[in-house]
Parts: structure tokens; C-alpha cells; sequence
């Protein structure tokens, strides 16, 4: 096959240093688990093969799933989605942060059926792209690589240079709200706004 033939590597993002929440975001509870358990639990149900990106540091050993440290520490999203991509071993890989508790499990699963067509496929929200919630195919490692030997760190930086397909809110609207489904759990507060909007109660 071509890139998207064999079932991506599922990537969930949890190398964030939870500044602005003051503790780790990865370890937030969520009704039966945690926000890394729930990113665990939804990448599952889209791939069979999930791994964990730390950030700079192995943590996470105890979910029983690969951990990957950032290709290069300071780098941020980016570098950990080189070193999915390099782990991966010629498959594409589906990003999820931890701290987007209400995407959809459709919604990962659309983007990989929409990878044979594009090299990266990203949800628009009503906000702009969420680079954080997207499928990316092997051929964007080379170019995420060239980005970053010139210093670009940011995910959207390598665009010009692979082929995107970008997912816009009226394509979003049948997996859910546009408007809530990328909430980002970034302060206390927005646990509790996330848990009322997924129909459970806040703590």
C-alpha cells in the first residue's frame, strides 16, 4: 500500500509542561481514568497501535504502551512528532493531545480514512487548525525535519511543503459541535467546563 495502508501509529501527546494548570495535565481525572487513560482509550478505539510522547522525559511507563521522548528537547509539539513519525517505521501516525478530552472517536477515525488522498489531514475549527488532533503520512517527516533545521518550530510550518487536507468546521458539524469539540483543557477551569460539556458533572 501506499502510506495509509497499514493502521497508523496512534500518538497521545502528553510532553506538555502544564504551566497555566500547575499540574500535570496528563494525570487530570477523567470519569474512569485520567486525560492520558481517555487519549489512550479513544486512540485505541481508531488504531490498534498506540504510543505515548513524554516530552523530554520517559514518563508514563506504568499505561504498558511505547513511550517516545522528543526528538529534540525544546523543540516542543514538533519534535515529538518527528520522533512519532521515526518510530512509526514508514506508517502514518494519528496525534492526540491529552488536554482535548472531547474529540470524537469518529473524528480520528475520519482523518485516517482521508490520509490516501494527503499527506496531512487537520481538523479547522472555528479557531484555526488543530495540528494537535490530526493524521500525518510518513512523506511529512522529511519535510517537519528540513522545518526544523532552519528553526521552525511551529506545527503548521512544513505545510507549504506536503500536501494538506484541511477539514473545515461545516465537515466537522457531523461529529459533533466545532465549537466545543477542541476545548483545551489549559486551567482549572476548563476540566470543568470539558466534564459538563461530555455530560458528566464536574468535581
Amino acid at each position: 500500500m501506499s502510506e495509509s495502508a497499514a493502521p497508523p501509529l496512534g500518538l497521545a501527546l502528553a510532553g506538555g509542561r502544564s504551566e497555566r494548570m500547575g499540574r500535570d495535565k496528563a494525570l487530570l481525572p477523567w470519569p474512569d481514568s485520567d486525560l492520558l487513560g481517555h487519549a489512550i482509550a479513544r486512540l485505541l478505539s481508531a488504531t490498534r497501535d498506540v504510543a505515548v510522547l513524554s516530552g523530554k522525559e520517559v514518563r508514563y511507563a506504568d499505561r504498558g504502551r511505547p513511550v517516545l521522548t522528543d526528538h529534540d528537547a525544546g523543540d516542543g509539539p514538533v519534535a515529538g512528532l518527528v520522533s512519532g513519525l521515526e518510530h512509526a517505521g514508514g506508517r502514518a501516525v494519528l496525534l492526540l493531545a491529552v488536554d482535548l478530552p472531547l474529540v470524537p472517536v469518529a473524528l480520528l477515525r475520519a482523518l485516517v480514512s482521508l490520509l490516501p488522498d494527503a499527506d496531512a489531514v487537520v481538523p479547522v475549527s472555528p479557531l484555526g487548525p488543530e495540528p494537535l488532533c490530526a493524521a500525518y503520512g510518513p512523506s511529512c517527516l522529511d519535510a517537519v525535519r528540513a522545518r526544523l533545521g532552519r528553526g521552525e518550530r511551529k506545527m503548521t510550518a512544513f505545510w507549504p511543503d506536503v500536501r494538506v487536507r484541511r477539514v473545515a468546521p461545516p465537515d466537522l458539524e457531523r461529529f459533533g459541535d466545532p465549537e466545543t469539540m477542541f476545548l483545551n483543557v489549559n486551567e482549572p477551569g476548563d476540566l470543568e467546563r470539558a466534564l459538563g460539556l461530555a455530560g458528566r458533572p464536574g468535581t
